[in-house]
């Protein structure tokens, strides 16, 4: 089991994970928001894409493990069995992500990581990945999960 960081520990982790993220967006003119919940130790950040208008990618860091999701798209309308099978497929060849059915059905991409291993350049490549993986895939998963929006 992954060690539990003490309140002093993740107080500075929270302080760098700030600081990063500013660095980050700096540097990359995709983010067009870095904020923070003030109710927790959570973040958002939200890119411009092409293929999808945004994608925000949540950050939440906790005692032992520093969670990683963004809203993919809401429940297919229609070929859901058809859809399922096909991010299933794309799970096997994802790293550090994986898809899933989050709140009302809706189609999620999410990862984790134990606290210990959150850095700069982790920060950076989870939302790298998470922007490609959603430029990748987006009109794809539309075009099964509302087919008929597409052919009419």
């Amino acid at each position: 089991m992954t060690d539990a960081y003490d309140p002093a520990e993740l107080a500075q982790l929270e302080q760098r994970i700030d600081t990063w993220l500013a660095t980050i967006a700096a540097e990359n003119d995709r983010i067009v928001a870095v904020d923070r919940d003030p109710d927790g130790v959570r973040w958002y950040v939200r890119m411009r894409g092409d293929d999808k208008e945004f994608t925000t990618v949540w950050l939440s860091l906790g005692q032992r493990m520093f969670r990683y999701e963004t809203h993919v798209m809401p429940a297919p309308e229609e070929n859901a069995g058809e859809l399922y099978e096909h991010v299933l497929r794309r799970n096997d060849r994802l790293v550090g992500a994986h898809f899933s059915i989050g709140a009302e059905e809706a189609i999620f991409l999410r990862g984790e990581m134990p606290v210990g291993q959150v850095t700069h350049d982790e920060i950076d490549r989870i939302l790298g990945t998470l922007y490609a993986d959603v430029e990748q895939c987006f009109q794809a998963l539309l075009r099964i999960g509302f087919r008929s929006r597409f052919t009419a």
